[in-house]
């Protein structure tokens, strides 16, 4: 039977082969590292949408050109890490939607 690291490690290159980005690395540790400071530094339900959302960024950003692809995975997890470790339910703003928001303010990037 296979371990759990090895189902996900296999899950994730079956992932993507499926989307011609076998030459993507990805670091399955600090995705579920992320996905952990989410769901217990805001609720649990936060840790597939923050990884979503970060992984969008990182796309967004390493698409435009604005990063390679992995400065705009690094950049935007650290970023979704920062922020899902400093928030506090109780205190935190209403988000407030931003539709010209650009990758580089996503992710933190810096625009080139």
């Amino acid at each position: 039977m296979k371990s759990q690291d090895e189902t996900l490690e296999e899950w994730c290159r079956s992932l993507l082969q499926a989307y011609d980005l076998e030459d993507v690395q990805i670091d399955v540790n600090a995705i579920l590292s992320l996905a952990g400071v989410a769901a217990h530094s805001v609720v649990r339900p936060a840790a597939p949408l923050t990884t979503f959302i970060a992984g969008l960024a990182a796309g967004l950003a390493a698409g435009s050109g604005q990063a390679t692809d992995a400065a705009a995975m690094t950049a935007a997890m650290d970023r979704a890490r920062t922020l899902a470790a400093d928030y506090d339910s109780e205190t935190a703003p209403p988000a407030a939607a931003a539709p010209e928001a650009t990758a580089s303010k996503a992710t933190g990037a810096p625009v080139e």
